[in-house]
């Protein structure tokens, strides 16, 4: 295992680096410049209590980036960021992610993955009893049109909302406009157990491409102001909603 700190690892502006090995972690990280904690290349790490604190307005300040791991648990933490709290990226599996408060930031991310129409493979993330607070996101997998490969067998469950913009998204024309015609398939993925308000924008994104066995169940997102609407969004969606409001009308 090598575990960098802050001043070792000034040429990539991440707060701390694991690579390799196995590690039961602490920490209490404030105002990174970039990214706060980068997890590559490790089989078995613990994540226990951390507190990540960056203001919302911070660009590119990750809480934790993970890719090509497994076995990697963030339990009983608190992160503050301007960009994803949590990204799952390629190469990554059983990843777990339980009691976490998110926000303000971007939200829980699986990739974004694809990216120059790359092979990806991410699998068996599983995020449970976890909160989102003044977050633009909250449960995310993004995936680049072009891309090849798989993200499967991810689960958010339990999940509370607080003034949560786009609550639940799969987003297979991340960072593009033009029709995707391919992308890294999602299946078997299930957010289950949502409860709280929403904030505007598509309370529910589900813009697929490559989309199967898809489950949404005990979904209630209520405006976090009476006036407000919120909106849903549904294609190329194959799968299932039930107990879900509001329910989008896919085609």
């Amino acid at each position: 295992m090598v575990l960098r700190s802050m001043a070792q690892a000034q040429e990539d502006s991440t707060a701390m680096v694991l690579l390799g090995g196995y590690a039961k972690v602490a920490l209490d990280l404030r105002n990174s410049p970039a990214a706060h904690i980068s997890i590559n290349g490790c089989n078995g790490a613990t994540f226990s209590n951390v507190v990540v604190n960056s203001p919302a307005t911070s660009p590119n300040t990750d809480g934790f980036d993970i890719s090509s791991s497994k076995n990697i648990l963030i339990e009983d933490s608190t992160i503050h960021a301007g960009d994803d709290c949590i990204a799952v990226n390629g190469g990554s599996s059983y990843i777990n992610v339980t009691r976490v408060a998110c926000g303000p930031g971007h939200g829980i991310s699986i990739g974004s993955l694809g990216k120059g129409r790359s092979h990806e493979r991410v699998e068996e993330v599983h995020v449970k009893d976890c909160s989102f607070t003044d977050t633009t996101n909250g449960a995310r997998i993004k995936t680049f049109p072009g891309g090849s490969g798989y993200a499967r067998k991810i689960t958010f469950e339990q999940i509370h909302l607080t003034n949560v913009k786009n609550a639940i998204i799969i987003d297979q024309h991340y960072d593009v406009s033009p029709l995707a015609v391919s992308a890294v398939q999602v299946r078997d993925v299930t957010f289950q157990g949502f409860n709280g308000t929403g904030a505007g924008d598509l309370a529910i994104n589900l813009d697929c491409v490559n989309c199967f066995n898809i489950a949404l169940n005990q979904i209630s997102i209520v405006p976090s102001q009476p006036k407000l609407g919120l909106e849903t969004l549904c294609k190329n969606f194959h799968g299932t909603i039930v107990s879900t409001v509001p329910k989008p009308s896919c085609n």
